[in-house]
């Protein structure tokens, strides 16, 4: 009977299984990395490593040796398989916190590893201290890939879904309100997303390892801040540093991970005009630096200010770090009054540009939104006037108008609902409505209960398993998961 049905939904099973198997191989040839890094150290978890890498490899083979009837793949089959491969490759992701050193439950494993592939950098590790290396840079690997997008990175290195269904998959987990194809197949489009990916990501590593930071961190914080994740390879994090090279270096290319690669990709290739065009663009950086004056306000009527770089550096780092989602935040940033709490519930909301690694609901859907609204305005003096929403000198379809609003609402209806089942759950009101921001928005803040360096271990379990469903829903952008559980979605 359960076979029965789901053979009446019209959706190519066989061929999700095969292409999950491929990345399920490709995860465990992933896992090889901190491998080496456990040899190169001499953990005594390194051979743990190795088995979670073979199950993982093995159990993708499995699938991969089966041939499906058909290869064909729409938009039900690329919906579907975006969602599942997300919590699958969590699944397999976590196997390391689990036999590796670190000796987690299987939620706070599970809750780890989404965190990570959703650049969320929740933990719930009370301490990094005694974690082996291979764990904190197997994290990092799991943030980076997931910042770009594990679909992406699979359009990128499996040629054959360039014909089977890539383009509805680069839809259904790339962000944004549209998305622009760089060259004529999908696969290439998603080549040169990644390679401007590396290449900065490798650019910034060089740049840290300059500094004080060894090698093996410069690898951990290069791909933390590239993918705008937050993790930290120790309980003094990066910023505790006080090191105004690392924090200059940081600042800008937290600032590049929120920028439509895309848009880089084009600068890059020659067409500088598309950026000085681009509305997001502009928007993002006046945003940047409102919220940077208002902080640097804020820092001084606080008298907060002991040193020139506290009321320049560090309000610009801590600015660029909430907007796009990155997470890490000042050690004295609880000291820093309501006024910067107030810029922080406003930054995580908004995020960064569309296509970009950040999180939140995007710049690009507020100027539809503000644009929508001034047009509401005029109508009112002027009921006959024809109007339209201009993005980048071009109007704005209405279904894309319609689809943003209805976004923007169901964002909203996410954080309450999951706010108040945090509130039942047993967790303090405050702490609950902006614990479901975070997760929505990936940022990974906390409050008192969570400390706001975002420290989760004292949420229940079942609130871990909820956050969980949160972060994957905000770094999908939500229609991707909720989709899911309309009955319409299973039915031809």
């Amino acid at each position: 009977m359960f076979f029965n049905k789901f053979s009446r939904s019209y959706i190519n099973f066989p061929m999700l299984l095969r292409v999950i198997g491929w990345l399920l191989v490709i995860e465990g040839v992933v896992m090889l990395l901190p491998c080496i890094t456990g040899l190169v150290y001499r953990e005594p978890s390194t051979p743990y490593f190795f088995l979670c890498a073979g199950l993982t490899t093995t159990f993708g083979m499995s699938f991969v040796i089966r041939k499906p009837k058909s290869r064909e793949m729409g938009k039900r089959e690329a919906i579907l398989l975006t969602g599942i491969t997300w919590v699958i490759l969590s699944v397999f992701g976590m196997l390391p916190f689990l036999i590796c050193g670190t000796h987690m439950t299987v939620t706070d494993a599970f809750f780890e590893t989404m965190s990570g592939f959703t650049t969320t950098g929740a933990t719930v590790l009370n301490s990094l201290s005694g974690v082996p290396r291979s764990i904190l840079i197997w994290r990092c690997i799991v943030q980076w890939i997931g910042g770009l997008g594990i679909i992406l990175f699979t359009l990128a290195v499996v040629p054959m879904l360039n014909y089977q269904g890539g383009m509805q998959l680069f839809n259904a987990e790339v962000t944004g309100i549209t998305h622009d194809k760089l060259r004529p197949r999908i696969s290439f489009t998603a080549q040169g997303l990644w390679l401007v990916y590396i290449a900065l990501t490798t650019i910034l590593i060089i740049l840290l390892s300059f500094s004080e930071l060894t090698v093996f961190d410069s690898i951990c914080y290069g791909m933390s801040t590239m993918s705008t994740g937050g993790f930290a390879i120790t309980d003094n994090s990066v910023t505790e540093m006080n090191n105004i090279y690392v924090k200059c270096v940081m600042i800008v290319f937290m600032f590049l991970g929120g920028v439509n690669f895309a848009l880089i990709y084009k600068a890059i290739t020659g067409s500088v005009k598309s950026v000085f065009k681009n509305d997001a663009l502009k928007w993002y950086i006046a945003i940047i630096f409102i919220c940077y004056l208002l902080l640097t306000v804020n820092v001084c009527l606080q008298h907060l200010a002991k040193e020139w770089d506290d009321i320049t550096i560090d309000p610009l780092f801590q600015a660029i770090s909430i907007l796009t989602s990155t997470g890490l935040t000042e050690p004295d940033f609880h000291d820093w009054g309501p006024l910067a709490v107030i810029v922080l519930i406003i930054m995580m909301v908004m995020g960064a540009c569309a296509g970009s690694t950040s999180g939140g609901a995007k710049i690009d859907r507020f100027i539809v939104l503000f644009k929508f609204i001034k047009n509401e305005f005029y109508k009112i003096m002027h009921p006959n006037a024809v109007t339209t929403v201009s993005i980048n000198g071009k109007g704005t379809p209405n279904s894309i108008l319609m689809k943003t609003l209805a976004f923007l609402f169901l964002y909203v209806i996410v954080i309450m609902v999951g706010g108040s089942l945090l509130v039942i759950l047993g967790l303090p009101l405050k702490d609950s409505f902006f614990i479901a921001l975070s997760a929505i928005s990936n940022t990974g803040l906390g409050t008192d209960i969570t400390g706001i360096g975002g420290n989760y271990a004292l949420v229940p379990a079942a609130g871990k398993w909820l956050l969980s469903f949160i972060m994957l829903v905000g770094r999908l952008e939500l229609f991707t998961i909720l989709i899911l559980f309309i009955p319409s979605f299973w039915r031809k």
